[in-house]
């Protein structure tokens, strides 16, 4: 018989205890520790062989040199944003995390992208929070009442892997994760342990049966309760859905892809007929530019391979307390504050009299250090009150002794400012060279803070 083996299990870092502990000896948490019962086998000592070793024929170490390796073939969806996120298609036999805020809208690409993949390929769509009448009535709204996918409304996985070994899909969507329950397992649904044992059988199923599946988390406001985080390690690829309830623009943003490159991002908008591309972000971010003002500065970031030009704003004013308040929006506040360090320090600008906000326009989040000479240049229009040529733009990382470093991949940085219409790019003087003046727009090099200033405003 079975033998029933108890634990106990800190929600924040997963340290494991035979008893229940108020306090967590590893991290400090208060009140984390959950109950967790399962059944123990005694099993064999030979496991059956994987989907992976009857592929290859390999059960044992063979040299690196000597195995062939197999390129694997991609499905391509219409969705060039997806496509693009995900590094050129699907890759069959991957295991998709899709995570986000309730309602950011990751249910609607799903059934988006997934009625598009029945007509060629099998799909079973399993939901835990809605039934087949609701999203047969969410279907119709976004026009897609006449899809093949199969809808198939359960919470229970021993229930779910019956229907796939039954069904055979090509695709399988978990709606969601947290909504899933592992009978053997006496632990309330949606805990760590429950969201952890379900999403280790689906990478199971994923692998051993070749079926590509998509797993749609919400995110908590820690990220690592019974949240997305916890899932990082297991699965192939972690996309976040990300965006602000007051914008409709929504960007699908790339964290881990084992098959292609991270930190790649998607962009769409949600209309009242679903998610739509935007296949030129840049102007997205740039058509509510207000001419002739004074605090705006455009920055040609980078997110991943994709080139992305986005507006940074800053008010500078007179601070009414006993010390100088500053906040941010998209921007890093601790880089923010560092960069205000340096102006005042190099650039001769007295900022610690004052109140300083800085905003990335359209609801992005603007993480790499190539910003710095754009919210450097933001700040210093606004504080000397002097506009920034509308045709200008920044790229550039700015250090300690105020000096501009260099950054990867300017030529395609150059190549998008021009294409959108630029006349002059400032660029880290590291980065210059005879090449970069092929591409129509002016490229001024910069070695300091202290001497874009000068150029910019004279």
């Amino acid at each position: 018989m079975a033998r029933v083996k108890t634990q106990y299990k800190c929600r924040s870092c997963g340290y494991i205890s035979a008893s229940y502990l108020g306090r967590c000896p590893n991290c400090g948490a208060w009140n984390q520790f959950e109950k967790e019962t399962q059944e123990v086998q005694k099993r064999s000592a030979k496991v059956a062989p994987s989907q992976l070793i009857k592929k290859t024929g390999i059960n044992e170490p063979v040299n690196l040199s000597k195995i062939k390796a197999e390129k694997e073939e991609r499905i391509v969806t219409k969705s060039e944003e997806l496509n693009r996120v995900l590094g050129g298609g699907i890759v069959p036999g991957s295991l998709v995390l899709i995570g986000g805020d309730p309602g950011i809208g990751k249910s609607t690409l799903m059934l988006q992208v997934m009625s598009e993949l029945s007509e060629k390929y099998k799909v079973l769509y399993v939901s835990g929070e809605e039934s087949a009448n609701q999203i047969k009535l969410r279907a119709d709204r976004l026009g897609l009442g006449g899809s093949s996918m199969l809808l198939y409304p359960e919470t229970d996985m021993h229930d779910i892997r019956e229907q796939i070994d039954e069904v055979k899909p090509d695709f399988v969507v978990i709606d969601s994760i947290q909504t899933m329950n592992e009978p053997s397992l006496d632990s309330m649904t949606g805990s760590a342990s429950q969201v952890r044992e379900v999403t280790s059988e689906l990478m199971k199923i994923a692998k051993m049966d070749a079926i590509t599946v998509f797993v749609i988390g919400h995110v908590t406001k820690e990220g690592a309760i019974a949240g997305p985080k916890i899932l990082e390690h297991m699965v192939d690829t972690v996309l976040y859905f990300e965006g602000d309830e007051h914008h409709s623009y929504r960007i699908l943003h790339s964290v881990k892809n084992r098959f292609g490159a991270a930190n790649e991002i998607g962009m769409f908008e949600m209309v009242n007929e679903g998610l739509r591309e935007v296949t030129n972000p840049s102007e997205v971010f740039l058509d509510q530019r207000l001419p002739n003002s004074t605090g705006s500065a455009v920055v040609v970031s980078l997110e991943g391979t994709r080139p992305l030009l986005a507006e940074i704003q800053a008010l500078v004013t007179p601070t009414a307390f006993g010390y100088a308040k500053r906040t941010t929006s998209g921007i890093d506040y601790n880089r923010a504050a560092l960069l205000l360090a340096v102006l005042e320090k190099r650039g001769n600008l007295m900022l610690q009299n004052q109140d300083v906000y800085l905003t990335a326009t359209g609801g992005i989040k603007l993480n790499e250090p190539a910003i710095d000479l754009a919210i450097a240049m933001a700040v210093a229009s606004s504080y000397t009150n002097k506009e920034i040529s509308p045709t200008d733009c920044f790229v550039g990382e700015v250090g300690l002794t105020g000096e501009v470093r260099r950054v990867n991949r300017i030529d395609s940085r150059i190549q998008e400012a021009a294409k959108v219409g630029f006349k002059r790019i400032f660029i880290p003087r590291h980065n210059m060279s005879a090449s970069l003046k092929n591409y129509g727009i002016e490229v001024v090099p910069v070695a300091s803070v202290a001497q874009g200033l000068k150029l910019v405003f004279g």
